[in-house]
């Protein structure tokens, strides 16, 4: 499973790889692990560079268990079975764009 997260001033976030042991998505499709970091990060360096961001590598599904809470196509009974989930960096909490209401 891909799990990416844009959120890149969480704690929990290593060149957009969850670092947390586990993640909910709660009903709102807000993830509920997410803390802010004591880096501020610099999108805008981001955003004009030539040179794309780093990735960390992909985690294997096996060592994070993802619970869900939301009304989503992708909820069996509490976990998530999606093949990979993104979160967003939009708001000032991260949300699931892999949501699909059920």
């Amino acid at each position: 499973m891909d799990i990416r997260c844009r959120k890149t001033g969480c704690k929990y976030n290593n060149k957009y790889t969850c670092t947390a042991k586990g993640i909910l998505i709660k009903k709102n499709i807000e993830c509920s692990q997410y803390e802010k970091g004591n880096t501020p990060v610099d999108k805008t360096k981001y955003i004009f560079s030539e040179n794309p961001p780093e990735y960390a590598p992909q985690r294997d599904s096996a060592t994070i268990e993802i619970d869900c809470k939301a009304r989503c196509l992708f909820n069996d009974n509490g976990k998530c079975v999606a093949n990979g989930i993104t979160l967003n960096d939009i708001k000032e909490k991260p949300l699931c764009v892999t949501f699909l209401e059920q």
